[in-house]
């Protein structure tokens, strides 16, 4: 007998696909289309068992989709620009070049044998000079559109690593790399016009039926529009040009609760201050040095810095405000500046507590009496019911939402502000001082300004004489690159040596796989056939900004004629997988420090865990993979030890997509047993002859056929194999002819082939099939052999299950009952005595009381 090796079939057919070419994508106006994408990987040098995971499930549906009539495009590509690159090139002394792509080859080498479906012709790494050249010509098309600008912003400024810091490379208020403290620096900054589109892409969200609500709430809470009131407290004895703060709040309803005024470091009346006052200077620069998130800013600690200077409250001309610089206000949202009410903000409690100001309640619980003191601020959802006690409709008892409305008319009604919708959504900062990014294609003339560069002279292309031996962005110091003449006058100008945010990258590459080489950035027939993306995959972690930059990008090129109009928003379906998760395995260092082994490394006996020189590790159980805890499994090793279909098997098979799954070497082992079984049995059929038929086991293949249909349309990969759990062994079972087993593995190979590809063309094959199984079209279930004639009914005793019979499903009532009472379970319970109640629930259930 033969036996399952999956190192010598694997290879054989991935070589059989390769040269029929059945993965290229082609237009074909006579098939529907189906466009399948995984958020494509950062070439970090190795896959792991979760990009097995996720690439599986797309490849799954893709597969499925191919063999249902569809032209199918599933390509592959790099996010290829970062600063990890630009980090490794530091501490080597080479090229991010050379480390990023050396990283690609070796990732791709780890990818090709799992033998996922993609179109390998139409890969492309963003740091490609054909790949972000048209990225820059998509910039000057921004740019004249009014989509893109240029202004002095507040960011975060590494002074160690002399660099424009993300939100997330802030870590505790610290450069990522550099662990030096971040200071917030005003710089000039080139920024999108992404708030254009806020209240655009805020109303789109409802019509994303195929994307997770959890995604679709994050999306609404990072867009946060919110009604609120502008207005101004007027300023008592303010600097020369400063008579006025204004304000903007959503909860104008807690106006009459204020106890300060508090203002940005980077407000004008604040800058204008630390001027002349270099205690103010000295506050600033400290309340400088910390994030820009509001995350971050309500971490950190409420600092605050009594001006001196009073603002009256609009409602009482004798009520005086003190007026604080505060670090927890940022310059960027709203005016600047802020009222607090610390009764209903905890963070408003907080520094009001810290700076022995007065705490009043504005509102109280509806339903209790008012508390005296407070010990932490009331701040019930804007839904509940309160009491007002200083509302602006008297004592009244209504919602937090129906008392910012009374408070925005009354103020409105005495000439106090206005409403003003704002959103918390900002302009899309894409400047970043480092040399590993995508070049700003425009150019600094004394006599001209700001001038595009010309798109025939694209792509700006990184130098590649540079060195990392000083920090800082190295384009400032490569004079040949940087000094330029002006596209404009010819006069000598300086190239922007500012680089673009690799998020820029990533927003619109779905469309240039349409058509990855041409010289514009999309072809209109290619975008107008492929678009949209009709299923995306990826993790949770991207919820946020990549969809929301992506889905703006989409409106972007619309306007500048690179997609249709269908295609503003990009991903009609969305799946957000969960990940795959593995124990650690941890011992100790002689100095107590913690020492990681990977997977490989450890035996395990009796629930315990042991290196190969006896020392017991201790395990965390069921942790998210990461390289820097070694818990992660290379498929590499998976493959060569058990094949890539087993690991495809496994990764689906253990829990739902959208959950976690935990990788564990018996899982692995269990699942290539399966698939040794369903090799065996068509292995056994080799030689059976075709055409006879058996009526039940008809049945049963056209049953499977709709359950695992329905399972991969659905997403419900672990339901569609439990399913093929189920056939296999309704085939091992059945009392049918080797010629009618025959067909019905010659089925499972077909429904098997989206999840263990190797394993279901070797079958086919084996079995006679015609030409390879994956070109091989999708198997139909007859309708007429779904209808259930018969249906099994349990039976219970007293309520617990004892037997079953099957009956026809028109069978009467009072003989369904008396098969029951012939069961011999039955029988035996009652002993010769008769039944106190027999009920027969038609098509579900008998339940006999004894």
């Amino acid at each position: 007998m033969s036996r399952y090796i999956p190192a010598e079939i694997e290879p054989n057919w991935q070589t059989a696909w390769d040269e029929a070419g059945i993965f290229t994508s082609k237009r074909d106006d006579s098939k529907p289309k189906y466009y399948v994408l995984e958020m494509f990987p950062y070439p970090s040098g190795r896959i792991h068992i979760g990009h097995v995971r996720n690439y599986t499930m797309g490849d799954v549906v893709a597969r499925y989709k191919s063999s249902t009539g569809h032209a199918v495009l599933h390509p592959m590509g790099w996010d290829a620009f970062g600063m990890p690159a630009e980090n490794a090139a530091m501490a080597s002394g080479g090229h991010p070049a050379d480390w990023t792509y050396q990283n690609i080859a070796d990732m791709k080498a780890q990818m090709k044998p799992m033998g996922w479906s993609l179109d390998w012709s139409r890969e492309f790494a963003t740091c490609d000079p054909e790949y972000y050249g048209q990225q820059q010509a998509m910039f000057l098309d921004f740019l004249d559109k009014g989509l893109v600008y240029r202004k002095n912003a507040v960011v975060n400024w590494d002074p160690v690593d002399m660099t424009v810091l993300a939100n997330e490379q802030v870590i505790d208020g610290c450069g990522w790399r550099s662990g030096a403290p971040v200071e917030r620096r005003e710089l000039t900054q080139w920024f999108f016009k992404i708030s254009d589109y806020a209240d655009d892409l805020l109303a789109s969200i409802d019509a994303l039926d195929d994307w997770p609500e959890k995604v679709r709430a994050m999306q609404r809470n990072w867009i946060g529009k919110s009604r609120g009131l502008q207005f101004a407290f007027s300023l008592i004895d303010g600097p020369h040009g400063h008579d006025r703060v204004e304000v903007y709040t959503t909860r104008p309803d807690t106006l009459m609760g204020a106890s300060f005024v508090g203002i940005s470091p980077d407000h004008p009346l604040a800058k204008e201050l630390e001027r002349s006052d270099p205690r103010v200077a000295e506050f600033c620069a400290i309340a400088r040095q910390g994030g820009t998130t509001e995350e971050a800013l309500e971490k950190a600690e409420k600092l605050g810095f009594d001006t001196g200077l009073r603002v009256r409250h609009p409602f009482d001309t004798a009520w005086e405000l003190p007026v604080y610089i505060a670090n927890f206000i940022l310059m960027d949202y709203g005016t600047g500046a802020i009222f607090g009410c610390p009764a209903h903000d905890q963070r408003d409690f907080e520094f009001a507590t810290k700076y022995g100001l007065p705490i009043k309640a504005v509102f109280a619980p509806h339903d209790a009496p008012t508390p005296t003191e407070l010990t932490e601020a009331f701040v019930p959802p804007r839904t509940e019911k309160v009491r007002y006690i200083r509302g602006f409709a008297g004592d009244a008892v209504q919602t937090g939402e129906e008392g910012v409305e009374t408070a925005v008319d009354f103020c409105e009604s005495q000439g106090v502000g206005q409403s003003v919708t704002k959103f918390r959504l900002r302009d899309w900062g894409l400047s970043r001082q480092r040399y590993w990014g995508c070049p700003i294609p425009v150019v600094h003339c004394d006599a001209c300004g700001v001038v595009p560069e010309k798109k025939e002279n694209l792509p700006i292309e990184l130098p590649k004489d540079v060195s990392f031996d000083v920090p800082g962005n190295p384009l400032d110091r490569h004079p040949t690159w940087r000094d330029c003449t002006c596209p404009a006058c010819g006069a000598p100008a300086r190239r922007e040596t500012d680089t673009m945010d690799t998020f820029v990258d990533s927003s619109w590459y779905y469309a240039r796989f349409t058509s990855p080489h041409a010289s514009t950035p999309t072809v209109a027939e290619d975008a107008d056939y492929w678009m949209n993306v009709d299923q995306y995959i990826g993790g949770i972690e991207h919820a946020i900004l990549h969809l929301l930059y992506s889905r703006f990008f989409a409106r972007a090129m619309n306007v500048c004629g690179h997609l249709p109009d269908k295609s503003r928003e990009p991903f009609d379906a969305l799946f957000t997988q969960g990940m795959v998760t593995h124990a650690i395995y941890q011992t100790e260092s002689a100095d107590g420090r913690p020492v990681y082994h990977y997977p490989e490394e450890v035996e395990l006996r009796d629930g315990k865990g042991f290196l190969k020189d006896g020392t017991e590790v201790q395990i965390t159980p069921s942790a998210k993979m990461s390289k820097s805890k070694n818990n992660v499994v290379d498929p590499v090793n998976i493959i060569a030890e058990f094949g890539a279909d087993t690991a495809r098997w496994f990764v689906l098979s253990d829990s739902p997509p959208e959950r976690d799954v935990e990788w564990t070497a018996s899982g692995a082992e269990a699942a290539h047993k399966h698939l040794s079984r369903v090799w065996r049995m068509a292995d056994d059929l080799r030689d059976a002859a075709d055409g006879d038929t058996d009526a039940a086991l008809e049945k049963i293949t056209a049953r499977a056929i709709l359950d695992v249909t329905n399972g991969i349309e659905s997403f419900g990969f672990n339901a569609a194999i439990a399913k093929l759990y189920g056939f296999t062994n309704a085939i091992q079972k059945a009392k049918a002819s080797d010629s009618a087993k025959k067909a019905a593995m010659k089925v499972l190979a077909q429904l098997m082939s989206p999840m263990t590809p190797h394993l279901a063309e070797e079958i086919w094959h084996m079995l006679g099939g015609e030409g390879l199984v994956a070109s091989a079209p999708w198997p139909v279930a007859d309708e007429a052999l779904l209808v259930e004639d018969t249906v099994t009914l349990p039976i219970q005793i007293n309520g617990k299950r004892k037997s079953e019979i099957d009956v026809p499903k028109d069978m009467p009532k009072d003989q369904v009952e008396n098969l029951a009472l012939a069961d011999d379970a039955v029988v035996k319970a009652l002993e010769g005595r008769a039944p106190k109640k027999v009920i027969v629930v038609p098509g579900r259930i008998v339940n006999v009381v004894i």
